[in-house]
């Protein structure tokens, strides 16, 4: 068999199978239920200092709530 065939082989049997798997995993580790706050916590930062700049000491909410928790 030549190289071509057992890589193209390969590639529409297995390879698949093996991204398809990978793609679920992806999906389920970004649905799992702890990841909402850091995800809600990642889409604010546009908007942290929107009427002022930073100041020199101001910690990031996610630093903050790791110190109280």
């Amino acid at each position: 068999m030549e190289t071509y065939s057992l890589l193209r082989e390969f590639a529409d049997s297995w390879m698949l199978l093996a991204l398809f798997l990978f793609f679920i995993g992806v999906v389920l580790f970004v649905m799992r239920p702890g990841s909402s706050k850091t995800y809600r916590d990642v889409a604010d930062i546009p908007f942290r200092h929107e009427d002022k700049p930073a100041a020199a000491g101001d910690i990031p909410a996610r630093a903050r709530d790791a110190k109280e928790a």
